[in-house]
Formats: structure tokens, sequence, C-alpha cells
């Protein structure tokens, strides 16, 4: 598939985009304005400082309405600037709280320099190592985040030399900012992107990148150069793009076909064009809920002045931490706690998940168990709460009730008229037979 067909499709779905952007509202968003100070005599660079920005974004070049707000008195004019997103990516509703919200969603545009990149799946792009004079005028990228962090944008806009007027040359989205799943699932995690099909830049092609980081550590997951239509030799196994979504809208999200513990962290999606790039990045986390097992099971019968100990395994879960705890259920259905027991370090398995265990001593001369009833170690993790129980059979713990008592004296009663009936019937029966020898002497 050609450069031209993917531009080209590119651009039908940023009309199809105008055309939803006429039926909603652009946002008029406050922003910080990020840049650092030049370092003194040309040297190192100062600190960084942030101003408070206006952008009012538009989807038309030729409207007015946005201009003709006025900015806030804490916000220099100098920087508010009329952003123009043909996709209507930045007129998406959730960057558009209702007026007078006090949670607004997240905003920050810096300067930006456009430069050549010496990877080797983007180097294609600038081959004729000459830089076009389109690049001269101001560059600027800009990240966004809705109120619920589950989207995110990012643009790289251009501006003739000293206007407020930016175009999006480049945007990529991402509506999984903060994705969840459980071992052994597949994962989808969402980015696509959008190029102005206007701008020379789109005629060289596209690279797309895909890094995993976390604790400091980082590798590189999946990279393709759409150019030359070429996948990077270092990509990791179990994971994919569609090729033909990503050609044909510019859909770049990462299929992971199982989810494992060790994919957790965060993904950084970078989309090159020549001398450009943006990018977003989001957090996977790998939630699995424990299995618990409790030993031994049945538990011995309990006595007055025994100790029962019982232990709780909790395994193959993440991530950390767990919380184990005991409760016990007694026959007439009050249930009180029993604490954490006695807690184990924490294990981890050869997959990266985890276990734990409690152990719990039941000293039974310190409390009243009255006719057993039921142990329960229950686990609360990030996953969900999960419980496993076991019967305890208790004896001469409690006297018996007054019902108990009252069938017991019945129970005694209903004996002795038996034993008292059959001694009578025996004993009648021995006389009989005794006087049957003085009849026949008579």
């Amino acid at each position: 598939m050609t450069e031209l067909s993917t531009i080209y499709k590119l651009s039908i779905i940023a009309f199809i985009g105008f055309i939803q952007a006429c039926s909603s509202t652009c946002p008029v968003m406050e922003c910080w304005f990020v840049q650092e100070k030049p370092g003194r005599g040309g040297g190192l660079t100062g600190a960084t400082t942030q101003e408070k920005s206006l952008l009012h974004i538009r989807t038309d070049a030729q409207s007015e309405a946005a201009e003709a707000q006025r900015a806030p008195a804490d916000i220099n004019p100098s920087r508010v600037y009329v952003i123009t997103d043909p996709s209507a990516t930045l007129c998406h509703p959730s960057l558009n709280p209702p007026r007078g919200s006090i949670k607004k969603p997240q905003c920050e545009i810096n300067p930006f320099l456009p430069q050549p990149s010496s990877i080797k799946w983007v180097a294609s792009l600038t081959e004729p190592a000459l830089s076009p004079p389109y690049l001269q005028a101001d560059w600027f990228s800009a990240s966004f985040q809705n109120l619920d962090k589950h989207l995110g944008v990012s643009t790289i806009s251009r501006a003739p030399t000293g206007s407020k007027e930016h175009d999006v040359i480049l945007s990529i989205t991402s509506k999984t900012m903060s994705a969840k799943s459980r071992l052994g699932e597949p994962v989808t995690l969402d980015c696509s992107f959008w190029v102005d099909p206007s701008t020379p830049l789109s005629a060289s092609g596209f690279a797309v990148e895909w890094r995993y980081q976390t604790r400091g550590d980082g590798r590189l997951v999946l990279a393709y150069d759409g150019k030359m239509d070429r996948l990077a030799d270092s990509q990791e196994r179990g994971v994919s793009l569609d090729f033909q979504a990503l050609h044909e809208r510019g859909n770049a999200s990462l299929v992971i076909e199982e989810a494992k513990v060790r994919h957790a962290g965060t993904y950084i999606c970078t989309v090159y064009l020549p001398y450009l790039l943006a990018q977003v990045a989001m957090e996977l986390e790998i939630v699995e809920p424990p299995s618990l097992s409790i030993h031994p099971s049945p538990l011995p019968l309990a006595a007055p002045g025994q100790r029962v100990q019982v232990q709780c395994e909790a395994s193959g879960f993440a991530p950390l931490p767990l919380e184990l705890s005991w409760e016990f259920k007694g026959a007439d259905g009050k249930s009180r706690s029993l604490g954490s027991g006695s807690m184990s370090g924490h294990r981890q398995a050869w997959d990266g998940t985890y276990s734990q265990s409690s152990r719990l001593e039941l000293d039974t001369s310190k409390m009243d168990l009255g006719r057993g009833g039921e142990v329960t170690c229950v686990a609360v993790h990030a996953g969900g709460t999960r419980r496993a129980s076991v019967t305890l059979n208790a004896i001469g713990f409690s006297s018996p009730s007054i019902e108990d008592s009252m069938a017991m004296v019945g129970v005694a009663l209903v004996l002795y008229g038996l034993i008292k009936f059959v001694s009578w019937t025996f004993t009648g029966s021995g006389s009989n037979k005794a006087d049957e020898p003085n009849k026949k002497e008579k």
C-alpha cells in the first residue's frame, strides 16, 4: 500500500471528523505555557518557567467566533492562542467541561524544535537531509488529558513566525491512558494519529514506535517504518499491530496477546513524521486476585483447653499489597473478628505473581467457641475481596439452652418410662411362670 493512499484515507477520516465537529462545541482551554529560560552566557539552560495561557480551539480556519472572546485578567494577552484542528480531536466533549466547573482538563504547551532523527526505523523519512523551508516557522507541542484521565491527546502545531494562530499538523490520541487487565487476557493499548494532508511533510511517510518503561528500566516493544513497510528486528514476542488499520485509519494500537505480570508498567506510543514527533504515555496495570486455601481442612474437633492452629494461603495474586484477616461465625449466626493472625512475608513465583500466608492459633482456654461455627479467611486485594471458610466443631464449651434442657428432660422421662415398662413386663412374666408348678401340685 502506497503512502499516497494512506494519506488520502487519513484525509477522508479528517473530513468525517470535521463534519462531526460542526455539531459540537470546541473548548476554550486554560493551559500552562512551559519553557526553559536560556542559561547565562549561552551555557546550560536555566530554570523552567510556566505562564497561564488560553487556547481557543476551532476546526475551521475561517471561523472567527473563538477569537472574539476576551482573555481573563490573569492571562497575558500574548499567551492567548487560536488553535485550528481540522480533525476535531481537541473538540472531544470530555475536554470541554461545563462552564463554571472547578475541575478542568490538564493542558500544557511547549515550544518545539523540529529536527531529523537518527533512529534506524525513522531515518528513512529524512533521507535527503535537507530541511525544507516549511520548517521555518514557530512550532509547538501540547498535551491534553481529560478529567477522568482516560483520554490523552498530544499535538504538534505550526504557526507563522510571530503569529498566535496555530495549525495542528500532527495529533496522537489514546483512550486507554489507564488500563487494567487480568492475567492471560488479551490487551489493546489504544493509540491513533492524524496528519494534516495539506502539509508537505505528509508525503514522506511515517513511523511508529512503542516503548516500555518501569522503575527506570526501559525496552523497545515494537517499531515500524511505514515508509519502507518494515518492522524493526528487535520486536518483542506476543505483541502486534493491525497494519491495515494503521495505514487506513491511523490506528497504531498495540495488541498484547496474553497479559503477564511483566507487562505492567508505562507504555509510550510515538508517531514520527519527517522532523516531527508526538507521543502519549499510558499505564497498564495487571491485577489478579488471590486464590485462597485453608489448612488443615477439616479442622480437628475442638475442646476446652486445646489449641487449634489453622493456616490460610493466598497465592497467584498481583500486584502487592494484600491484607489477610480472620473471622469466626458461631452457630448462633453472630460474627466476630479474630485479627490478622501471624503474617508471613510475600514470596514471588516464576510468573511474577505473589503468595503470602497467615497462621491463626485458636486458644480455646481464652475464647468460648460455643457449639462451634465457621472460621473464615478474608483477603482484601486490588482485584477484589476473596473468602475461604472451614467448619470448626466444638464440644464442652457451653451449658445447654433452655430448649435443649427441656428436650433432655423429655428424653429422660421417655427413657425412664420405657425402662419401667420393660422391667414391669419381665417381672410380671417371671411371676406367672413361678405360679405354674404350685398349680400342678394341687
